[in-house]
């Protein structure tokens, strides 16, 4: 019933949004849970890497991002992490950002990347929680994806299989409506 009630709230989404009625049909398997919408601006916030040097999303600006809210803690975000790596080699040409959200001990996150064997994506932090609260990401994990001008586009609540032919056909249908 509620994955019936994501399509049925996309379709809504996308019917009402024309600069999106075309990409429908790019919208299935897992990415039916995706909501695509209007470009609205990425908030600033103050980010760090794993030496706790600083970070910020305007670092991506002029590609693609992929950007992951998750937590060390959180079964669903270890999962899917996996899959946003094999995004990343199979999809070079964008950036797939996984933001550690809140509390997470920066050796925990190192060990689970080395476990899963995580080759192909930074570990880059939001120890506050910052950027998530600004963007109302509520609960984990939240993959929201970016144009390369710095603005949101879609957004997918809870896990995906990211490196699936829907997905990498979703993310390219976007970069071709945009140009891109």
């Amino acid at each position: 019933m509620r994955n019936a009630l994501a399509v049925l709230y996309t379709a809504l989404m996308l019917g009402a949004n024309p600069a999106h009625a075309d990409l429908s049909a790019f919208v299935t398997g897992d990415m039916a849970k995706m909501v695509l919408s209007d470009p609205a601006p990425l908030p600033d916030a103050a980010l760090i890497d794993m030496a706790d040097g600083p970070r910020t999303m305007a670092e991506f600006q002029g590609k693609w991002v992929v950007l992951n809210f998750w937590a060390t803690w959180c079964p669903p975000c270890r999962e899917e992490m996996p899959a946003l790596d094999r995004l990343q080699a199979a999809m070079p040409e964008i950036a797939v950002v996984p933001l550690a959200t809140g509390r997470n001990d920066p050796t925990a996150i190192e060990r689970f990347f080395t476990e899963a064997a995580i080759a192909n994506l930074e570990n880059i932090r939001d120890p506050k929680s910052e950027l998530a609260r600004a963007m109302g990401v509520m609960g984990l994990p939240v993959t929201v994806i970016i144009n390369p001008e710095g603005h949101e586009v879609g957004r997918l609540i809870g896990d995906a299989h990211w490196d699936s032919p829907d997905a990498q056909a979703l993310i390219k249908a976007l970069m071709a409506a945009d140009g891109s």
